[in-house]
C-alpha cells in the first residue's frame, strides 16, 4: 500500500515516513495541501493520506475538504497528524471527511493502531 504524507515540516515527514516504512508501506511526500492535491491528481493510487493540520498554502482541513469533493477520493482514508487538539477542530475535520486523528507527539504503535482501525472497518 502507498501512503501520501503531507506536512510542511521535512522532519515530521521523515519521522512519519520512517514509521510507515517500518510498517511495510511505500510513501511519497508533499509539503502542503496544495502540493498533495497536485500529486493525487497525477497519481490517484494512494491507499491513504496522513496530513498535518497547520500548513502554508493550503492547510490540512482545506485539503480534506478538497479531496472529499472529488468523487475519485470520496473513500480515500485521511488521518490527520497534528498538534491541533481542540475538540471543535477535531470534529470539524471528521465531519469534512477525515477518518481519524493522531496528536503529536505520537508513538509508532498509535499510528499503527489508527491505520489498522481504518482498514478493519472500525473507523468512519
Amino acid at each position: 500500500m502507498r501512503v501520501l504524507i503531507v506536512d510542511d515540516s521535512k522532519t515530521m515527514r521523515l519521522i512519519v515516513g520512517k514509521i510507515l516504512k517500518e510498517c511495510g508501506y511505500e510513501t511519497q511526500e508533499a509539503g502542503n495541501g496544495k502540493e498533495a492535491l497536485e500529486i493525487l491528481e497525477k497519481d490517484p493510487s494512494f491507499s491513504f493520506v496522513m496530513a498535518d493540520w497547520n500548513m502554508p498554502e493550503m492547510n490540512g482541513y482545506d485539503m480534506v475538504c478538497a479531496i472529499k469533493k472529488d468523487e475519485r477520493f470520496k473513500n480515500l482514508p485521511i488521518i490527520m497528524v497534528t498538534t491541533e487538539t481542540e475538540a471543535a477542530n477535531v470534529q470539524k475535520a471528521i465531519e469534512a471527511g477525515a477518518s481519524d486523528f493522531v496528536t503529536k507527539p505520537f508513538k509508532k504503535e498509535t499510528i499503527s493502531e489508527k491505520i489498522n482501525k481504518i482498514f478493519s472497518g472500525a473507523a468512519k
